[in-house]
C-alpha cells in the first residue's frame, strides 16, 4: 500500500513530537526532580506531569487553531511561539532558582532542628518556633504544581505550528485536527514514559547523604533545564 500524503503527515507529526519531548529535559526531569525533593508518589508525579502536559499540548494547539481562522501567516505564528518560548525558558530558570535558595535555606533550618532536638527541655521555645517556620515555608510551597503548570503553559511546542499549514493551504481541517491530536497524544505519552522510567531508576540509588539537599539538588536540575532551554535551543 503505497503512502500517502497524510500518512507521511501524521508520521512526520509523531515522529517530530517524539524527539522533540525526548531531547527537550524540561518536559520530563523537572517533574522527576520536584517529584524526588517532595517526595511525590510515582502516581501524584504523573499526575502533575499529565495536567503541565496537557496545558503545554493545548496552548499551541489553541495559538494555532486560532491563528488559522485568523488568516495569520506562519511566520507570525512561529514568531509568536518563539516569544512564549523566551518568556517560559527564563521563567523557569527563576523559578529554578528561587527553588534552589529555598531548598538550601530548608537544609539549614533541618541542620538547626537537630541541634535544637539535643537540647529539646532547655530550648523548647525554639524548637517551637522552628517547627513553626519549616510549617509555613512549606505551605508558602505548595504553589509549586501550579508555579510549574503555568511556566509550561507558556511553553510552546514549536515544532507544532508549522506542521499544521500544508494541511490548512489544502483546506483540509480534519487532517489539522488530526495532526493536533497525534502530536499532543506523542508527546504527552512519551512525557509520561520518560517521567516512569527516570522514577523507576532512581528507587535504586541511595540519597541518604544527601538527601537534606534533595531541594537544592532539585532547583540546580531545573535551572539546568533551563540553562539548556535557553542557552542550547532545545
Amino acid at each position: 500500500m503505497p503512502l500517502t500524503e497524510t500518512h507521511v503527515l501524521i508520521s512526520t507529526a509523531a515522529f517530530v513530537a517524539f524527539f522533540h519531548t525526548l531531547i527537550g529535559p524540561d518536559h520530563y526531569l523537572v517533574f522527576v526532580a520536584l517529584g524526588k525533593a517532595r517526595n511525590w508518589s510515582l502516581s501524584k508525579t504523573l499526575k502533575y506531569t499529565s495536567l503541565c502536559g496537557i496545558g503545554h499540548i493545548m496552548s499551541s494547539i489553541i495559538i494555532g487553531m486560532i491563528g488559522i481562522f485568523l488568516g495569520i501567516e506562519l511566520i507570525k505564528l512561529v514568531n509568536l511561539e518563539e516569544s512564549r518560548g523566551i518568556i517560559s525558558g527564563w521563567a523557569l530558570l527563576f523559578f529554578g532558582f528561587v527553588y534552589f535558595v529555598w531548598g538550601l535555606r530548608k537544609s539549614n533550618q533541618q541542620n538547626l532542628h537537630k541541634q535544637f532536638d539535643k537540647y529539646k527541655e532547655e530550648d523548647i521555645h525554639k524548637n517551637d518556633k522552628d517547627r513553626l517556620l519549616l510549617k509555613q515555608t512549606k505551605e508558602r510551597f505548595n504553589f509549586t504544581p501550579w508555579a510549574v503548570f503555568i511556566i509550561f503553559v507558556l511553553g510552546p511546542c514549536e515544532a507544532l505550528i508549522p506542521l499544521f499549514m500544508y494541511p490548512t493551504i489544502e483546506t483540509n481541517m480534519k487532517l489539522v485536527i488530526l495532526i493536533a491530536l497525534v502530536f499532543g497524544i506523542v508527546t504527552l505519552v512519551t512525557m509520561l514514559i520518560a517521567v516512569f522510567v527516570v522514577m523507576k531508576g532512581l528507587q535504586f540509588v541511595q540519597f541518604n547523604s544527601i538527601e537534606k539537599y534533595s531541594h537544592a539538588i532539585a532547583g540546580a536540575s531545573i535551572m539546568m533545564c533551563a540553562f539548556v532551554i535557553n542557552f542550547v535551543g532545545l
